[in-house]
């Protein structure tokens, strides 16, 4: 359908802003930055290589039973916040698995990952920031979005934010080190998700506990994927059972689900309860979620090879694309990406994947710097050695445009 309206400088004289709107968007389409929806086909007959199911149980028929059962006992939504009518029993079984299975005191699920950080960290910044004292967030400048949203959302009264070059301790150190706060929270991603780069969880927790800070660690590409039988980069690191560790994660991933949640001790998860907007005033997640979610970590406990598997796959991936001459992150958990340089390169890409049977993800600024578009491919734990030789003839079409396109930019033949 196509709509027909009067101009709204009309209506708003001397200005419209849907001519604004349609400016900005034709200078992103210039700029190879438009974004689209693209829907998937529940039959297509491609390798995928762009989600985030790591452990390969999306289509597992057993979360779908699990589903099915919850929606049978509990209905389709939650009906109302966490605080209201949200909270059902398999709420409060799932939490307690979480909690359990990871190391945790106490675990506190949320109807999305991304809503898991945004109420962690503004929640207990401003329950830190008691009048006088003031609370120092220091963050990593490739923290994932929802971090860095949350940290916009924490700052004033009080709460003040540094954000620091990528992986540099010693940055993070001194902005700890010299701080008018008395108190700090040092928040990182565990994995990043786009490079598949596992942070130095062990050093970050060393310089929080050196300099009297909590450590917010968003481990959303690390549970399932790290640590004894994928218990994450904190329970690797050894720090899991520390009181000065809050931890946030997502069920949209290794466990093939949606929603998310925060572990820590008690006095964290009563301060969420009592305070988190994201808590009071967000519907809880579904019983159908929360039930395939138990499902799945339930599955993840008796197959403690699935996460070993991924980090094979995913390493694999890696090196076939450096085989053929193409410039792979090196993975520490399920991701690696193949960093092609400009936006219109990683799209070729990705299309020249596409049609030899392969779909990857393309992540281009401002997901990325400028000059850091990438493929990003995970690697399943399921894939099959049919799949790796599907993964190996579409990346070496992509390498062939690649390479081509750099010639030919070389040439003077396209503006860079």
């Amino acid at each position: 359908m196509t709509w027909h309206y009067a101009p709204m400088a009309d209506i708003i004289p001397g200005f419209d802003p849907l001519a604004r709107l349609r400016s900005a968007t034709e200078a992103r389409a210039v700029a190879g930055l438009r974004r689209r929806l693209v829907p998937r086909r529940a039959d297509a007959q491609v390798l995928d290589l762009a989600s985030n199911d790591y452990l390969g149980m999306c289509g597992d028929h057993r979360l779908a039973e699990a589903a099915a059962a919850a929606a049978r006992t509990w209905g389709t939504g939650s009906t109302g916040s966490r605080l209201v009518t949200g909270t059902t029993a398999l709420h409060a079984e799932l939490e307690e698995a979480l909690a359990a299975f990871l190391g945790a005191p106490a675990a506190l699920v949320f109807s999305s990952g991304y809503l898991a950080n945004l109420a962690a960290v503004t929640a207990l910044s401003a329950a830190l920031a008691a009048p006088g004292d003031g609370v120092l967030i220091v963050s990593d400048e490739r923290n994932h979005a929802s971090l860095v949203d949350a940290c916009r959302l924490a700052r004033g009264r009080g709460v003040r934010l540094c954000v620091t070059a990528h992986a540099d301790l010693d940055a993070a150190g001194e902005a700890l080190a010299s701080r008018e706060e008395r108190a700090a929270i040092l928040v990182s991603d565990a994995v990043f998700s786009v490079s598949g780069a596992a942070a130095d969880v062990a050093g970050l927790h060393r310089l929080a506990r050196r300099h009297g800070a909590m450590l917010v660690l968003d481990e959303a590409h690390s549970f399932g994927v790290l640590g004894e039988g994928g218990r994450g980069a904190a329970h690797l690191a050894g720090i899991a059972v520390e009181p000065d560790l809050v931890r946030t994660i997502t069920l949209s991933k290794a466990l093939s689900g949606q929603g998310g949640a925060v572990l820590g001790p008690p006095e964290v998860i009563d301060t969420l309860v009592d305070t988190a907007r994201g808590m009071i005033f967000d519907t809880g997640l579904a019983p159908t979620s929360a039930g395939a979610a138990l499902a799945a970590l339930r599955i993840l406990e008796d197959s403690p090879d699935l996460p070993a598997a991924a980090r094979r796959g995913t390493a694999r991936l890696a090196a076939t694309a450096r085989e053929l001459g193409l410039r792979a992150s090196e993975p520490d958990a399920a991701v690696t990406s193949v960093i092609l340089g400009g936006p219109g390169a990683a799209m070729a890409a990705q299309a020249a994947c596409a049609v030899h049977g392969a779909r990857v993800g393309c992540f281009r600024p401002p997901s990325v710097p400028d000059g850091e578009a990438c493929l990003r491919l995970t690697g399943r734990a399921t894939l099959s050695e049919a799949d790796f030789a599907v993964a190996k003839q579409a990346l070496a079409v992509a390498a062939e445009h690649w390479d081509h396109g750099r010639n030919t930019a070389r040439a003077g033949g396209i503006s860079r």
